[in-house]
């Protein structure tokens, strides 16, 4: 018996397949993104209905299918943490701990429902995202190993000596008798963000010469017809004009990859939350939207090639947006039920009392006691000077009244920890000309019609100080609109020493804020800022009734233009 090398098993096989006569044949290319943990069609934070969730999308993925004959389903990552019942899972029911409000031990469940639902739809892959770290090692492993398809991350490799188990590079498949490469690059600005023992036996190399390596190698060794770079990272730049983004420049690369990697047919990311649809030096870009909101598709048409193979004639990108009127898949909804009950009963449990209707309508525009309640528990716990923290959510929505864990946890939506570093007023006023550049300058005369809230900037980075006083006048230029910035009582002075509160992404440089990345880091929370906040306001049972009014917003006519930004008539809301 003749033996082979597994490659030339490769090569036999495909060659069994090619077409005897081919025809031309479409290949449909169906991408999910951020999903965080989102099954259910559910807004776990107001307890409603929502168009999202991996259930839902599970019907546009089989419409897809069954008009399609070759098609191949993948995920960009940042899948199995940032919903409630994600964390539920891998905070407590994993472990076998009980949260707040559950008994002890708490109902066995055996698996990621993440994973278990992605296997159930037949994905294909998954790329690499960030937030897969957040839960530590042991959780990311339970994960992968509940996964009956590949996490990919070309540029994820082992530190050597490591006895991690490596990521796959790339994914070849085969499909209609057209062989069809994706590779996956993961954001190398981890390191930035988690805790050293999080990525233990892991090293992140840069982005777009990993890409550029990975497709000269499937190129040479697989020679495929059509070739997908999948990617967890940001755009990086303007894709108009090309000019570098304010942030962490090793954290978004897509742009580059896109004009800098040649042999690239199409590339789809995620990572920032923001749909995505356009060409980049001739390559389709396309980012679906995150939660499972919106399902990418590419179609790519080949016709066969002189000489043999295949040659490709065209490449669409569209988005297929989930909505109200979208089914659930109640197979998916059936096997995510535990989880989604447990989670509801966490959820459920009380916290504190709180003496008035709050809702962060407003909160990005003028101080409110919502995010003054995140700054006492930041302030408290770091012992800081100054705390710095933004609007995660503008739909939170505390009454008065009973609060429970669910109006904590929309306060406060993500799995970041706490940090205090080392820093100055050089650097805090810095951060907040940072944090200003989400709205746009305006003079005086032109204050109270034009719009004042910049596009390019995600709110989420827009941080809020406490500890200091200070204004926004958006008549000056962007870089000189931090006035009148004091601490305690007096005009902060550049070498003035603080003890600053931020989150561990912050820390990282994140959104901006690169005068953090190697500010001294005096004290880490062992402990998500979410849980803090719990643990805060269960112990002093009642959250502040009013802000204290240490910023604002000026002239008052850009404050009344933001609010109609807003959707409220001035004076609304708070």
């Amino acid at each position: 018996m003749r033996c082979f090398s597994p490659a030339v098993w490769l090569s036999l096989a495909l060659a069994c397949h090619a077409p005897m006569q081919a025809e031309p044949v479409k290949i449909t290319l169906l991408v999910t993104t951020d999903l965080h943990g989102a099954i259910y069609p559910y807004d776990y934070y107001t307890a409603a209905p929502a168009a999202r969730g991996l259930a839902k999308t599970a019907a546009l993925i089989e419409a897809v299918r069954a008009a399609s004959a070759h098609t191949m389903l993948i995920d960009l990552g940042d899948t199995i943490q940032g919903s409630p019942m994600a964390a539920v899972y891998h905070q407590y029911l994993r472990t076998g701990k009980a949260p707040l409000g559950l008994p002890a031990p708490v109902p066995p469940l055996t698996g990621d429902p993440m994973m278990l639902a992605m296997n159930r739809l037949g994905y294909d892959a998954m790329v690499l995202g960030n937030h897969e770290f957040n839960f530590g090692l042991a959780s990311l492993d339970a994960a992968r190993g509940d996964a009956r398809f590949p996490w990919l991350s070309a540029n994820t490799v082992l530190d050597p000596g490591s006895s991690r188990r490596p990521f796959d590079p790339y994914l070849v498949k085969l499909l209609g008798g057209v062989k069809i490469a994706v590779f996956g690059i993961t954001t190398p600005a981890i390191p930035d963000w988690e805790k050293p023992e999080n990525y233990a036996g892991y090293r992140f190399l840069d982005g777009v010469e990993a890409a550029r390596r990975t497709v000269a190698g499937l190129r040479a060794r697989h020679a495929p017809d059509v070739l997908v770079a999948a990617v967890h990272a940001g755009l990086g730049r303007d894709p108009d004009t090309g000019a570098v983004r304010p942030g962490n420049e090793r954290e978004n690369m897509v742009y580059q990859i896109a004009r800098e990697v040649p042999g690239i047919d199409a590339l789809v990311f995620g990572h920032t939350h923001r749909e995505f649809n356009a060409r980049i030096g001739g390559v389709a870009v396309l980012q679906p939207r995150h939660w499972g909101m919106t399902l990418g598709r590419i179609d790519f048409e080949l016709e066969p090639a002189a000489g043999g193979g295949w040659k490709l004639v065209s490449t669409r990108a569209a988005q297929l947006p989930v909505t109200s009127d979208t089914a659930a898949d109640p197979a998916i909804l059936e096997l995510a039920r535990p989880y989604h009950l447990l989670t509801e009963s966490y959820l459920d449990t009380p916290v504190a009392e709180s003496p008035v209707a709050m809702d962060g309508r407003l909160a990005r525009i003028r101080d409110t006691a919502l995010l003054d309640a995140v700054h006492a528990v930041q302030l408290h716990y770091a012992q800081a000077d100054v705390s710095l923290t933004a609007l995660f959510n503008p739909a939170v929505s505390i009454p008065k009244g009973p609060v429970t864990v669910r109006q904590i946890a929309s306060l406060y939506i993500y799995e970041n920890e706490l940090y205090a570093v080392e820093g100055d007023g050089r650097m805090l006023k810095a951060a907040l000309e940072n944090a200003a550049r989400y709205f746009l300058s305006c003079a005086n005369r032109e204050c109270a019609g034009s719009p004042l809230i910049a596009t390019g900037v995600a709110g989420y980075n827009f941080d809020i100080a406490q500890g200091v006083e200070y204004e926004i006048d958006l008549t000056r230029p962007e870089g000189e609109r931090i006035r009148n910035l004091r601490f305690r009582g007096r005009p902060l002075e550049e070498n003035q020493k603080l003890r600053i509160a931020i989150n561990n992404y912050r820390a990282g440089g994140s959104g901006g804020y690169e005068m953090f990345r190697n500010a001294r880091l005096l004290w880490r929370s062992s402990r998500e800022i979410r849980d803090l906040i719990v643990e805060y306001y269960s112990e002093r049972k009642l959250l502040p009734a009013a802000p204290d009014g240490n910023w604002r917003i000026v002239p008052d006519a850009a404050v009344r233009t933001l609010e109609r930004e807003a959707h409220l008539e001035p004076g609304g809301g708070l």
